[in-house]
């Protein structure tokens, strides 16, 4: 900010230089008359007003009222003596700047105290004279305050229009990363929670087995190699996804079709998972991926809350929607969990326009999911 006043004040220090320079130039010359200005005053006087507007000047971005109120006074005393063409262009170009770069209050003052003056002296010039007079102090003050004033109010309106895209850009853009965010922290979750925990459960119901089956430990550890192969897959996919350009909406790594894989590793954890499962071909991606995160996050949860318990799995495909419905028991004594995977699967519902449920139910644990299906029968 600092930065920005100092190049503002050499720019000003400038201008106020070179007005001083052409005006001074002007009066030594002779062109400083304006209509109907007279010759009242000396030209020390007239580079004298002169030097106070110029002083005025410098100040015309820094402190804009300070900068009015300086050249207002240097341009009455000049208008006094017979306005003349340097005072008046500096008092021009400080009314421009002010209006244009002010506060917004600033500008408001400026623009009724241009409206009230305006209408000021064509009043007093049209009782005073003739309404041909008037015209022509109508036409004077036009030039002189109105048309810097309103191209002011023009560029500043302009100038806020571009300001607010650009916030909304900014805005526009902040959610789309957070979106972006949100997403991907839901599908590491999927892959985490999934995939690992189920892994971890997996081996925890392995080692404190009492007995060694053999089959039961060639189950277990197939299931462990495939989730951990799964896991590494879908972390692959994710890594492609964000290196990719124009990345997809979402890494499509798994599908309904393959729920069986799911029941099978949380058998292998030891569930006993009842599991009904409808046609499921050609269903549209989203509600797909959608369907198949929701029963591995709802049976994940069974493994940690409801360990070796009885689970019902229903997937069934009606007309104009598809329905999830997953069911444990309550158990007393098991650490809760903290929340996000039940969050993870709302919005993976609510992500396709569907609607999510979970929570305690005769005794039991049920989620139930329902996406819809749309043209896609």
């Amino acid at each position: 900010m600092t930065g920005v006043l100092i190049r503002s004040t050499r720019r000003d220090v400038l201008v106020a230089l070179g007005s001083f320079a052409l005006g001074a130039l002007a009066y030594l010359l002779g062109l400083d008359r304006m209509w109907g200005s007279g010759d009242h005053a000396s030209t020390g006087v007239r580079l004298a007003l002169l030097g106070v507007a110029c002083a005025g000047q410098l100040f015309r971005h820094t402190a804009p009222p300070l900068a009015l109120a300086v050249v207002v006074a240097a341009c009455a005393a000049d208008t006094a003596l017979g306005s003349s063409l340097p005072v008046t262009g500096v008092m021009i170009d400080v009314l421009h700047v002010a209006a244009l770069d002010g506060s917004r209050r600033l500008h408001r003052v400026i623009r009724a105290a241009v409206a009230v003056i305006t209408v000021a002296v064509v009043a007093v010039v049209a009782v005073l004279g003739d309404w041909r007079q008037s015209l022509g102090a109508g036409l004077q003050v036009f030039s002189l305050l109105i048309v810097p004033v309103w191209w002011a109010a023009n560029i500043r309106e302009h100038r806020e229009g571009a300001e607010r895209v650009a916030r909304m850009a900014e805005l526009d853009r902040r959610a789309a990363v957070s979106a972006e965010r949100a997403r991907m922290a839901r599908d590491l979750h999927d892959v985490v929670a999934g995939h690992l925990s189920a892994i971890a459960i997996q081996s925890e119901a392995l080692l404190s087995a009492p007995g060694k089956d053999p089959e039961l430990v060639r189950t277990v550890l197939k299931s462990v190699r495939e989730n951990s192969l799964r896991s590494l897959t879908e972390m692959r996919t994710m890594i492609d996804v964000l290196r990719a350009d124009d990345p997809v909406d979402e890494p499509v790594t798994a599908r309904l079709g393959e729920v069986g894989r799911l029941v099978e590793s949380a058998r292998a954890g030891g569930l006993r998972v009842g599991a009904v499962v409808g046609n499921v071909d050609g269903l549209p991606v989203a509600v797909d991926v959608a369907a198949y995160r929701i029963v591995q996050e709802s049976l994940t949860n069974a493994l940690k809350h409801a360990p070796r318990s009885e689970v019902s799995l229903v997937v069934e495909r009606q007309v104009r929607r598809l329905v999830v419905v997953v069911r444990n028991p309550l158990r007393d004594g098991v650490a809760r969990g903290t929340g996000t995977g039940l969050v993870s699967m709302a919005e993976r519902a609510h992500a396709v326009g569907g609607s999510f449920r979970a929570g305690p139910v005769d005794g039991g644990w049920v989620v139930r999911a329902e996406l819809p299906l749309g043209t896609a029968l």
